[in-house]
């Protein structure tokens, strides 16, 4: 694989994950009832993906939450994961920036443990952010009348003490132990690329799930955050594996490098 075409890919990831969440906001803005607008926006953003992907890299499979499942990907060298709208719920809701888009790309190695993600972004879409592999931000404003504020996921910090994000609805069993081990505050927020996000940016510290989780859920997000030299393992430590048969991929730790000792020690005495 030429550096040319993987910067290519790269571009590509930021710009379909740029695009689809263009198309989410303006969706948003346009009227349909929160009860509809999680459905339709999952439906049009997977649709704008595939059909961009189908033209732009008509080699490659797909993995994508929204779509049926042809395990032929298994054996295949280059799979886009994608997750059209991480965090429906939030997106639904109308008033949140809590959601995201998630575009990566898996490739396969001589060796199959070097098999790994090799472009990843995070739409942003209600910040108007495209968080990439390298450790810029890309403004993505829509055309028309979106809601894009380009500020924060989470309010300022009042203090030095580290932040770690998790679910509001399916917080881990041992998020207490972590907090302690780290001298942190838990802090709920929705999806999980806005929770990675959240790390990324320095808005958070860490990261921690054990609820259930896919690999569409974590392909991105875990990209962008490996890219920039952050850790992203599964609970256990064992690394994330992308692009096998079982889609379900429950757990994930992000956080500062500094801090995967303490927290990934603090998940082995508890769970």
């Amino acid at each position: 694989m030429t550096a040319s075409l993987r910067s290519s890919d790269q571009q590509l990831a930021v710009d379909l994950a740029a695009d689809a969440g263009r198309l989410l906001v303006e969706l948003r803005s346009s009227g349909p009832t929160k009860r509809a607008l999680g459905d339709l926006g999952d439906r049009r953003a997977n649709s704008l993906l595939l059909e961009r992907l189908a033209a732009e890299r008509p080699g490659d499979s797909v993995l994508s939450e929204e779509s049926s499942d042809d395990l032929a990907r298994v054996d295949a060298d280059r799979v886009w994961i994608i997750d059209p709208v991480d965090g429906t719920r939030e997106y639904g809701l109308g008033d949140r920036p809590d959601w995201a888009v998630h575009v990566a790309l898996w490739e396969r190695s001589g060796d199959p443990a070097r098999s790994r993600l090799t472009a990843a972004a995070v739409s942003l879409p209600a910040l108007g952010v495209v968080l990439g592999t390298d450790d810029d931000e890309v403004y993505a404003a829509p055309v028309g009348n979106g809601s894009v504020d380009g500020g924060g996921l989470l309010e300022p910090r009042s203090g030095s003490r580290p932040r770690i994000v998790l679910s509001a609805s399916r917080p881990p069993a041992f998020a207490e132990a972590v907090a302690e081990a780290v001298g942190g505050d838990l802090v709920p927020l929705g999806s999980a690329g806005a929770k990675v996000a959240a790390v990324v940016r320095g808005e958070a510290d860490a990261y921690i799930h054990a609820g259930g989780q896919y690999q569409w859920d974590s392909a991105a997000p875990a990209g962008v955050a490996l890219a920039r030299g952050f850790v992203a393992v599964r609970v256990d430590g064992s690394p994330l594996e992308y692009n096998v048969a079982e889609t379900y991929l429950p757990d994930l730790v992000v956080c500062r490098a500094d801090l995967a000792g303490a927290i990934l020690e603090a998940i082995a005495s508890t769970w």
